[in-house]
């Protein structure tokens, strides 16, 4: 699974926000998956947790799951501040509350049903996975909706 989110002005004047993912079977079937972002609050963050959420949402069954981003808030938020976010009852360590607490409740609910294993590789290097989420992404904010099997 290789997840990307696109943000134009990122949560300044008119943003416009997509995300994309796409998600490889171990026999080797793809899906690829974008839209566009939607709500009040259009952020790259937003963006790029939303493409997680809707790539998790997207399997079927409990699965193995090997999660690439190019989004270290992502990665470190999954892997690392969860569980002190829940255990501080969504607060930060400063005891603010946590920015998009609630993509990452859903993140949380969902990722018990699989066993998600994070992995981040540097955005725009040339890793083709990567890559093609980042242009699903980019067609999301354009207002592309894109739901296709390979």
């Amino acid at each position: 699974m290789y997840t990307d989110g696109a943000c134009s002005n990122n949560g300044r004047g008119n943003p416009r926000g997509g995300w994309g993912a796409v998600l490889i079977s171990s026999n080797g079937y793809r899906l690829k998956i974008a839209d566009r972002l939607e709500g009040d609050i259009i952020t790259n963050n937003r963006a790029e947790l939303t493409a997680v959420i809707r790539a998790l949402e997207a399997l079927k069954s409990p699965a193995e799951v090997h999660l690439t981003t190019d989004s270290e808030y992502v990665l470190k938020g999954a892997t690392q501040w969860l569980p002190g976010w829940k255990r501080k009852d969504w607060k930060t360590a400063a005891k603010k509350p946590v920015k998009n607490a609630d993509l990452w409740r859903e993140i949380d609910r969902l990722m018990p049903t699989h066993k998600v294993f994070f992995h981040w590789v540097r955005g725009h290097s040339g890793h083709p996975e990567n890559d093609l989420a980042d242009h699903l992404a980019v067609a999301g904010a354009n207002g592309k909706t894109v739901r296709e099997y390979e």
